[in-house]
């Protein structure tokens, strides 16, 4: 069985803050979601009946924008995914999402925000799987392809 990914290491955390990344960074999310939601860590959470995975990460998703936005970031980006073009071929996706904050310090503010973490609890029962990828952006080719 191949090992799922669902929540930050303390070296992948450790590593993401070394990297000293200036100004925005875009948070590639790959996800895929469980068949009913699991809401065995977080209880007080669990909707009177059984909810999709995908269900239950529309309840993290607006139970986390307000918290986003309040700390300058951005959702960019909600799509369906699937088997990638180039790639494994046994690698799928479910949805593809992009969120940019307006730096570093403004993700850790967010992460660390105890009124969003009440309701990380949505995201954990949703997902089977998961990957994050810091991206940033590089201004100096997008501005060299500009002219």
């Amino acid at each position: 069985m191949a090992k799922k990914y669902l929540n930050v290491t303390q070296e992948a955390g450790r590593n993401f803050v070394q990297r000293n990344i200036s100004g925005n960074v875009v948070m590639l999310n790959l996800l895929k979601f469980k068949a009913v939601a699991d809401y065995a860590q977080s209880p007080e959470l669990a909707p009177a009946q059984p909810i999709s995975g995908e269900e239950a990460y529309q309840k993290y998703i607006e139970h986390t924008l307000p918290f986003l936005k309040a700390s300058g970031g951005e959702m960019l980006f909600y799509g369906e995914g699937g088997h990638f073009l180039i790639g494994p071929e046994e690698e799928y996706w479910e949805v593809a999402m992009l969120i940019r904050q307006k730096s570093v310090d403004s993700f850790l503010t967010f992460e660390s925000n105890a009124a969003y973490q009440q309701g990380i609890g949505h995201r954990t029962a949703a997902l089977k799987d998961s990957r994050l990828l810091p991206l940033v952006e590089n201004l100096t080719i997008v501005q060299e392809n500009e002219d």
